[in-house]
């Protein structure tokens, strides 16, 4: 093998391990915002609980929740730390994979990096606020209204708290659907037009989401499902904006078909 070629192949075998290096230690770093944010929540889990508990109060019937172990509320707590750090530590996680990406990204698109991870905090935010105060409330009353007037509604208080926690991690997760649409528009991967097309297509998935993450009820479903409709209404009009100049959509394209 010629020795051009022997050096060409040794440098991209360092480009490939230092991309490895880099990763790794992008990984470690978000592991260590969760680890972090972690030991805070653990630190005010007693007063996190009262919050998770307040959809529980002035429900149409009552239900009770128990510990059915000794360690229960030990682990219990530790459970929440867990949740909790996963998602206080989102703004970070989004922050170490936005660096991982931005080199390879055109001088213009790294300016979106803090705009990015606002978006998504913001959005995050909005979608357990929902969760919290309109979707959780419906979802327990009516669960709990379900059976028999004589059957005491004794509840598991660690199924109560997965069940919640769930909830308000899947639901801010579903609200970046406009950041998501945002950052792929500017990419040039994603069009208004092929979200207007596939409308229909876009309204059966959405039923479906909104049908496996709420209870198994026409009017919980609906209270998911109208938001998330809104949503990528609101997707469409972002990617409008979005949406790159065809000169720089042809410069990329030129440089893909370059490289």
């Amino acid at each position: 093998m010629p020795k051009a070629r022997i050096i060409e192949a040794e440098t991209k075998e360092m480009d490939f391990l230092d991309h490895l290096e880099e990763l790794r230690w992008r990984l470690i770093k978000a592991l260590l915002s969760i680890l972090g944010m972690g030991i805070i929540t653990f630190t005010f889990s007693d007063r996190i609980l009262e919050w998770l508990l307040l959809p529980t109060r002035n429900l149409p019937v009552p239900i009770t929740l128990q510990v059915l172990k000794i360690q229960g509320l030990f682990m219990l707590k530790f459970s929440i730390a867990i949740w909790g750090g996963v998602i206080l530590a989102i703004p970070f996680v989004v922050y170490q994979i936005w660096a991982f990406v931005a080199p390879a990204l055109y001088q213009e698109e790294r300016r979106w990096g803090s705009g990015l991870i606002i978006g998504v905090t913001l959005a995050f935010i909005v979608g357990v606020g929902f969760a919290y105060y309109v979707l959780i409330p419906y979802a327990i009353a009516f669960l709990a209204g379900v059976g028999i007037a004589d059957i005491a509604r004794n509840i598991s208080i660690e199924f109560y708290i997965k069940f919640v926690l769930q909830l308000l991690l899947a639901t801010g997760l579903i609200f970046q659907m406009p950041v998501a649409s945002f950052l792929l528009s500017k990419m040039g991967i994603l069009t208004p037009q092929f979200l207007t097309r596939h409308w229909r297509l876009a309204v059966v998935v959405i039923a479906i989401v909104a049908a496996i993450i709420t209870p198994p009820d026409p009017v919980s479903m609906i209270i998911m499902a109208v938001p998330l409709l809104l949503l990528y209404a609101v997707s469409i009009i972002i990617s409008a904006v979005a949406q790159p100049r065809q000169g720089r959509r042809g410069k990329r394209e030129q440089s893909a078909l370059a490289g």
